[in-house]
């Protein structure tokens, strides 16, 4: 691993040969954080290329047991969020531990943390600290509020940023709002801080300094509601895109399974109704929302027959319907099996570069308590 002042990202002249998409090689980055957000953002650089240091606590990162009761020592959700990590755990709170913590953070390009506000200052560890130990440090603080605001130590999780935010006023039935899952500002927020992180490491390329990033979940949730926001007069289940659209909904079938229909385009939606055989709905498609009585006239067709049936009877109709699969067949879809998109490591990177796949690591690796950051066979 090179030290930050020998680091080829920061050398214009000198050309840095990469494997098939491992952009970041030579890119160290420090990840404090644990759970799901920041741990999701530091995979996501980890599969780039980048050489990630998880800094767990002794007891470790909760995560490693989260939502799981099997019997291996971690949780296959641990483990796909750690990827291609190398794991130390260290006590920041005893001076060994900072130490280890400083050495570290000498030679990183990158720290991201998920402590509350002001956590890491009283361990020693502010903001002009840092600046004093790496000048071209890029830390990003991810954090449920922010650093600011009277919210800013309040505690929450994702539920209650994603309610703030304003993503559950319009997501359910018209009965009551809906939980996102998988979470969705725990994943906003992961994006929103591997963003800037990399946009930072473009500027820094120019400016060889350092820069402070404040991400926070909220935030990251509330800057995908604009299609609420400039709605006039927004209710669950009576928008376009909400289920107030007959064009734009989930249908069940005389089997009990689930389809979703979005045939939002005319040409779509035309193809449609002459694909099931009902022009009279041709000239249904806007009518005023919330189309309850279309909407009823949908689900009865479908309720007719199964699942099979609308599926070969839609197959060759170009009008945007798929079936819902379990979670359990959807590795079965063939897209997802055209593109490799599960495989014996999990869930792959969501790209391909240069019409390939980016390879990623199987698991992270445990370094135990005293990370061996010069080890050459660990870079």
């Amino acid at each position: 691993m090179n030290r930050i002042d020998e680091n080829p990202y920061l050398k214009k002249t000198q050309v840095l040969v990469v494997d098939q998409g491992k952009f970041l090689s030579g890119i160290r980055v420090l990840d404090l954080s644990q759970y799901i957000p920041g741990p999701f953002a530091t995979r996501q650089l980890a599969d780039l290329g980048a050489d990630v240091i998880k800094v767990e606590p002794p007891g470790g990162d909760p995560m490693r047991r989260f939502m799981y009761r099997g019997s291996q020592p971690t949780s296959p959700f641990y483990r796909h969020l750690n990827r291609g990590k190398r794991v130390c755990r260290l006590d920041l709170k005893h001076q060994t531990g900072a130490e280890t913590l400083r050495k570290l953070l000498q030679e990183s390009d990158v720290l991201l943390e998920s402590f509350r506000p002001g956590v890491l200052e009283r361990l020693g560890f502010g903001r002009q600290a840092l600046e004093a130990i790496n000048n071209t440090l890029i830390h990003c603080a991810l954090s449920g509020f922010g650093q600011t605001g009277p919210y800013r130590n309040r505690a929450g999780h994702d539920l209650t940023y994603c309610a703030v935010s304003g993503s559950l006023s319009l997501s359910g039935s018209t009965a009551a709002p809906m939980m996102t899952f998988p979470p969705l500002a725990d994943h906003a927020g992961a994006l929103q801080a591997v963003n800037s992180i990399l946009a930072a490491l473009v500027g820094r390329n120019r400016s060889n300094k350092g820069v402070f990033i404040d991400v926070s979940l909220l935030e990251s949730a509330l800057s995908w509601q604009y299609l609420g926001l400039w709605e006039h007069q927004p209710e669950r289940g009576r928008l376009m895109l909400n289920g107030g659209a007959a064009c734009y909904n989930i249908y069940e079938t005389a089997d009990g399974k689930f389809v979703a229909l979005a045939p939002l385009e005319t040409k779509f939606w035309q193809a449609f109704c002459h694909g099931v055989k009902h022009p009279e709905w041709l000239d249904r498609q806007n009518d005023p929302l919330p189309q309850t009585e279309l909407i009823e006239e949908l689900q009865t067709m479908f309720g007719t027959q199964s699942l099979e049936f609308w599926q070969k009877r839609l197959a060759s109709i170009d009008c945007c319907f798929e079936a819902i699969p379990p979670m359990d067949k959807v590795a079965e879809h063939p897209q997802v099996k055209a593109r490799g998109l599960i495989d014996t490591n999990g869930l792959s990177y969501p790209a391909w570069i240069n019409d390939g796949p980016v390879s990623c690591a199987a698991k992270p690796e445990e370094m135990g308590d005293a990370p061996c950051w010069h080890n050459s066979d660990n870079s």
